[in-house]
């Protein structure tokens, strides 16, 4: 039966680290459950499906935090508003306005855009895995599946590289639970971007934040300031911190499941279509921001008043689309599986196209180059991270045939 007595608590250590477990027990109970966040406030969260698919999608669940900005603040829930550090952009915005800006990026995130870049992730990751190679042994996070992506966005965006380790930095901590140190990395990156978004304007390059002040400087205000450095920020998180996790959780399933590597390993083809797979499997975002009811309204037979949270564990929607003994277990010759791990509806994730393909092209470049592949320490549990909406490794610490000259 839904749970209506805000007593389940989500987002914790020990729920995170049991995600998946947790998250079927709530499906058996009902599709949606009055929950409390980990910094205590308290949410609808929709774990099955279709029902996700539905509140993704619906008229009366806005993304503007604004007008419950004082709600928000008493409960220490600052992230996505004005003078956050990640507000003015598309994901805090409803149609027409996220209509508008989204229309400004998105030739950069076109399935053709993201094919493109296909030949530079694939040298990158060559790069990348030449210092690993001939150790015999890494932690694939540090040294793989966290450089990978901000190499990527970055190079799209025209950040220094001197300066990504810092971004990544930021990046981590800002997508964490809400905190000082949350708000303190967020700020940090804002006030990064602006410096770099300034300096672009009197030299502009042929890179996408130049392309965007073009728009901000020449259209008449068709980009304002603030949607200016809302949309960097934006592009900087949500641009690789999605494919880190994919990334990492891909890992974390094959190495669990090394006949299914086995698989890859031989037959490379498949991978592209074995990355579905990955999604459904344990999804990179395991709960979508909040979104707001505009007005009472019914969801999966609850009723939602005015003001309430509504959140989608897109981990958990993953796991709904099949039957409970079928949905736990990887298989990446699985025809068309069905998942919610970029979203539904007008917020359908726009970095989605590049996120596959970096996906993609880096589990192969790795799987070649690293035989052998196995845990090293089989023993050892896989530590998720401890808070914040994404899910994925700590760390992927790993043996393998070391390369030799």
């Amino acid at each position: 039966m839904t749970t209506r007595d805000d007593t389940i608590l989500v987002g914790t250590p020990d729920f995170k680290a049991h995600a998946h477990a947790r998250y079927a027990e709530l499906r058996a109970r009902g599709p949606i459950h009055r929950v409390r966040s980990a910094d205590g406030s308290a949410v609808w969260l929709v774990v099955e499906y279709e029902l996700g698919r539905e509140a993704l999608a619906h008229p009366k669940l806005s993304k503007d935090p604004e007008p419950f900005a004082e709600r928000l603040r008493a409960a220490g829930q600052h992230i996505m508003l004005a003078g956050s550090g990640f507000g003015g952009n598309m994901l805090t915005a409803d149609p027409p306005e996220h209509t508008r800006l989204r229309r400004l990026v998105a030739k950069a995130f076109t399935a053709g855009a993201a094919e493109r870049l296909a030949p530079r992730i694939e040298r990158l990751s060559h790069t990348l895995l030449d210092a690993v190679a001939p150790a015999g042994q890494a932690d694939l996070v540090a040294a793989f599946t966290r450089p990978l992506p901000m190499a990527v966005i970055c190079e799209l965006l025209g950040v220094p590289e001197e300066r990504r380790a810092d971004l990544r930095r930021w990046t981590r901590e800002g997508m964490s639970n809400p905190s000082a140190e949350q708000r303190a990395a967020l700020l940090s990156l804002n006030s990064y971007l602006r410096g770099l978004l300034d300096d672009k304007r009197h030299t502009p390059t042929g890179d996408l934040l130049s392309q965007l002040i073009r728009v901000h400087d020449d259209d008449h205000g068709r980009l304002s300031d603030t949607e200016l450095l809302g949309t960097a920020v934006l592009l900087v998180v949500a641009g690789h911190e999605t494919t880190v996790n994919l990334l990492g959780n891909a890992l974390a399933a094959l190495l669990d499941h090394p006949e299914q590597a086995a698989r890859l390993m031989a037959r490379p083809g498949l991978i592209p279509a074995a990355v579905e797979e990955f999604l459904r499997y344990d999804a990179p975002v395991e709960t979508t921001p909040a979104r707001f009811a505009t007005e009472d309204l019914t969801l999966g037979g609850q009723r939602i008043r005015a003001g309430q949270a509504v959140a989608v564990a897109l981990t958990s929607a993953g796991r709904d689309t099949l039957p409970p003994d079928e949905s736990a277990r990887l298989d990446v010759t699985r025809a068309e599986p069905r998942h919610l791990a970029f979203g539904h509806g007008v917020h359908y994730c726009l970095g989605a196209p590049l996120a596959r393909i970096e996906a993609a092209v880096g589990l192969r470049v790795l799987l070649s180059r690293l035989p052998g592949l196995a845990w090293a320490d089989p023993s050892a549990q896989v530590r998720w991270l401890p808070a914040g909406i994404t899910r994925g490794p700590v760390a992927l610490p790993v043996r393998f045939t070391a390369a030799t000259a």
